[in-house]
């Protein structure tokens, strides 16, 4: 394709504004040495037919300026200091406002011996050609100082494009610049987060993040690291390119126990929850321990249960027979406060990205979630049951790459929804260790102190969620224990307690109007149906299922 082919953005000068490149991140510690065994951050691995390698280190190619935006933009490059034998599979592009810090896999072929050598089909090989899907400018150099070229490889057949290339001229690039994969060493891939737009008279371009279509647990899809380019809005199938595929069943990269163990003991987060904070956690052995109930349906009396939860009927699955509450004789709401000293976070690890990473799962049990504050505007109300149930299972994951043993980003886990926040955005207490702040009442996760509204921000309408430090916290890289990790087979002994599959607190069914008519008086009459949005249950409360009943147990987490 001739330059004059491609759809360009129209001479548009940059913003006069300071402008900065991201700067490279890295842990405030270094990373330790960890116990050896199996191939856990040995730099590569194996994933079938390839071997390929994390590259964090890069050399730029393009900068702009987000127009729309004072300061933002995005920046992208292509990867340095690749090994002998490895190639590139694609460049790298992230947004101006936050540090340099991302990555791209390289990948070569495993080398295979005897009569197989011949016969295989090669795993990588060149692109045919390029074609141009987009550039910054239409020559007279008058955007941002120079121009952006973006180029698609042209696989062969049966293979596919795995990354785009971008280059400062309308040369194309060198067939020598990236491999293509064979096609049944790939998996779909989707748009998410975007990197960088510009508007046209034509069409909107967009360059976006990409990762597999399948992920959780088990799902064989990971990520290229490369960005993907399209011309629609919102998140959605990519068809252009694709992500690599994982076909060695062996997870060989993810850790074992010891190296589990290790990961948890550096990175392991301390836990703050509120100053005003009255439903603290406490360890599920002591919740039984003091007079929690098991229930089931059409008795009217409960049964103790055991400490280690031997008497909890096991599997199935939640279908209202069985159903746990807090002891008759609570009056006092001593088991309903928590017990501090007892309370230890409960770990499942696994697979995540194809065996890339290790995604390790930290849970938290509170036996009561307290009554929500709803805020209108500046005026806080503070309801008295909404919002409230006995038991609550809440968690935050961390990411860990399988390359090296790097902490990558902390899944911090909010009712209903949570966020992905990358390492280079998070608040460390020591070295290497973040902290997660607990919000008052309801233990959602955050990165950061603050008062979070879940519900309307445009109309400062919503649930309140207040985080900040105090002398209740829990050090997760001490007070743990692994309940779960599938993929070292009989390693772990899963508890009993995590095959209840039923609720941790009984449902109540009761009339919420008179708390909501002390709020509703106070909103127009257009704005009243704004309820109907809140992340609670108006009408009563219900207790949670317990962890393996979670989607995010096998799956991958919401974000």
């Amino acid at each position: 394709m001739d330059e004059c082919d491609c759809l360009c953005w129209r001479n548009r000068k940059a913003p006069e504004t300071d402008f900065h490149e991201p700067e490279p991140f890295s842990l405030p510690s270094a990373l330790p040495q960890w116990p050896k065994g199996g191939g856990f951050a040995e730099g590569s691995i194996c994933i079938g037919e390839l071997d390929v390698v994390k590259i964090t280190t890069f050399q730029k190619i393009w900068s702009c300026v987000q127009l729309s935006e004072k300061n933002k933009g995005a920046t992208f490059y292509r990867p340095i200091e690749i090994p002998d034998g490895f190639f590139c599979l694609g460049h790298y592009g992230q947004t101006n406002d936050q540090p340099l810090h991302g990555f791209v896999l390289v990948a070569r072929e495993v080398e295979v011996s005897g009569d197989r050598s011949h016969t295989r089909v090669p795993a990588l090989q060149k692109p045919v050609d390029y074609t141009l899907v987009w550039c910054s400018d239409d020559g007279n150099g008058d955007y941002n100082v120079s121009c952006g070229y973006f180029w698609l490889p042209c696989a062969p057949e049966g293979y596919r494009a795995v990354g785009y290339a971008v280059t400062k001229s309308s040369d194309k690039p060198s067939l020598e610049e990236v491999r293509c994969v064979r096609s049944d060493l790939t998996d779909t891939c989707e748009t998410h987060d975007l990197i960088f737009k510009a508007e046209s008279v034509f069409f909107d371009f967009q360059v976006w993040k990409s990762r597999p279509c399948h992920r959780g647990m088990w799902a064989k899809g990971l990520s290229v690291g490369t960005f993907c380019c399209s011309s629609y809005n919102s998140f959605g199938e990519v068809t252009d390119i694709s992500c690599l595929k994982n076909l060695d069943s062996s997870r060989h990269a993810m850790p074992n126990l010891e190296q589990v163990h290790a990961l948890i003991n550096h990175y392991g987060p301390t836990v703050f929850f509120h100053p005003k904070e009255v439903y603290l956690p406490s360890s599920v052995s002591w919740f039984f321990k003091n007079g929690a109930t098991l229930y089931s349906k059409g008795k009217t009396l409960g049964e103790p249960i055991d400490t280690n939860g031997s008497n909890l009927p096991c599997g199935g699955e939640n279908d209202g027979e069985y159903w746990i509450d807090l002891p008759d004789d609570d009056r006092n709401g001593y088991v309903k406060h928590g017990d501090m000293g007892s309370a230890e976070l409960y770990v499942h690890v696994k697979p995540a990205l194809g065996g890339t990473f290790t995604d390790i799962a930290m849970w938290v049990f509170c036996p009561f979630n307290g009554p929500a504050t709803i805020k209108i505007g500046l005026v806080n109300f503070s309801l008295s049951k909404i919002g409230q149930h006995v038991g609550d299972w809440e968690h935050f994951t961390l990411r860990i790459s399988n390359f090296t043993g790097e902490l990558w980003s902390i899944y911090f886990s909010q009712h209903s929804g949570g966020e992905w926040v990358s390492a280079s955005d998070l608040e460390f207490i020591k070295d290497n260790k973040a902290v997660v702040y607990s919000a008052k009442s309801g233990h959602a996760s955050f990165p950061h102190p603050g008062n979070y509204l879940q519900g309307s921000e445009k109309l400062r309408i919503g649930v309140r969620n207040d985080a900040a430090r105090s002398k209740f916290s829990l050090d997760s890289s001490d007070r743990y224990q692994i309940v779960a990790a599938e993929y070292l087979a009989d390693v772990v002994i899963e508890p009993s307690w995590l095959q209840f599959m039923r609720e941790w607190g009984p449902t109540i069914t009761y009339n919420s109007r008179s708390e909501l008519d002390k709020i509703i008086r106070f909103l127009p009459i257009n704005l009243r149906n704004i309820f109907n949005k809140l992340p609670m249950e108006l009408s009563g409360e219900e207790g949670p299922t317990g962890p393996k009943e979670k989607n995010n147990w096998v799956g991958d987490e919401r974000c």
